[in-house]
């Protein structure tokens, strides 16, 4: 995986990637802010890489940030490693810069922030995975120095 995003003013596009759905999040031009996008339902790789490479171009992302779901003690189990294989396919089908980011604790801060919204538990269901990729990205975007918005230029 790399860091190195495309030239040029870009969003960053992040992904919550889970068997069933993908949330999705977006950030704004300066890599300030996340704003959630509306879950993607997987159907097969195939078409879920066509699907986040459309959705890169129409939002001119330059960088996919993936939530990279580690145990609590940092190893990596059985669906961080499928999720780095997606990373991998992600990065090789759309030629864009995929950065793995610990997503540890964000379901659960996703599923506590619902809970105290009082929202019921239909919506809340429906909602976990997109509020769980505005965490992820926000928590990135928060790491970033202010003067500059890519790892390496640190």
């Amino acid at each position: 995986m790399t860091d190195n995003p495309q030239p040029g003013p870009s969003r960053i596009l992040a992904l919550d990637v889970g068997l069933r759905r993908i949330g999705l999040a977006l950030s704004d031009p300066l890599h300030i802010t996340a704003q959630g996008l509306e879950t993607m339902v997987r159907k097969n790789l195939r078409h879920d890489l066509w699907r986040l490479h459309q959705l890169a171009k129409q939002f001119e992302a330059g960088m996919f940030l993936v939530g990279h779901p580690l145990h609590m003690s940092g190893d990596a189990g059985r669906q961080a490693r499928l999720v780095e294989e997606f990373a991998a396919r992600l990065e090789q089908r759309t030629q864009l810069p995929v950065k793995l980011w610990d997503e540890r604790l964000t379901t659960v801060e996703a599923g506590r922030v619902l809970r105290s919204s009082g929202i019921g538990i239909e919506k809340r269901a429906k909602a976990i995975d997109k509020l769980s990729a505005v965490l992820i990205l926000q928590s990135y975007l928060d790491s970033l120095p202010e003067s500059c918005p890519w790892p390496e230029e640190q």
